[in-house]
């Protein structure tokens, strides 16, 4: 269990296009959910929803079956490791995230500030 069952931002039913809709509807910058990833893929078991200067980010969270730890993105070096997802939410709450636009190649970055609920 990756500490998410109970927290307010984890949306465990919810599809991306929902996700992404709530998102919208919130419009403020640092806005968040977790739900689960669409493709059921246990090295991937969620994906953390960023809204974002009007946009929606979709950031993999990663297993890492090695150290039964979690990541977000794609795997860097250097890359920091987390426990539990719970974890990443409480340091993204506090540090900045980055936000790559892979179609536009830019960069921003914001803390998780505004915790979305998917009615």
């Amino acid at each position: 269990d990756a500490g998410v069952h109970s927290k307010a931002w984890y949306a465990a039913t919810c599809d991306r296009k929902t996700a992404e809709d709530a998102l919208y509807r919130s419009n403020k910058d640092g806005s968040f959910l977790i739900r689960k990833s669409s493709g059921q893929d246990s090295r991937q078991p969620y994906t953390l929803v960023v809204f974002y200067n009007r946009r929606v980010y979709n950031i993999p969270i990663r297993f890492i079956e090695s150290t039964r730890q979690y990541a977000l993105g794609r795997e860097k070096s250097g890359e920091e490791r987390f426990d539990t997802v719970a974890e990443i939410v409480e340091n993204h709450q506090h540090t900045s995230l980055v936000l790559i636009d892979s179609q536009n190649n830019t960069k921003d970055s914001t803390k998780l500030k505004h915790i979305v609920r998917v009615s």
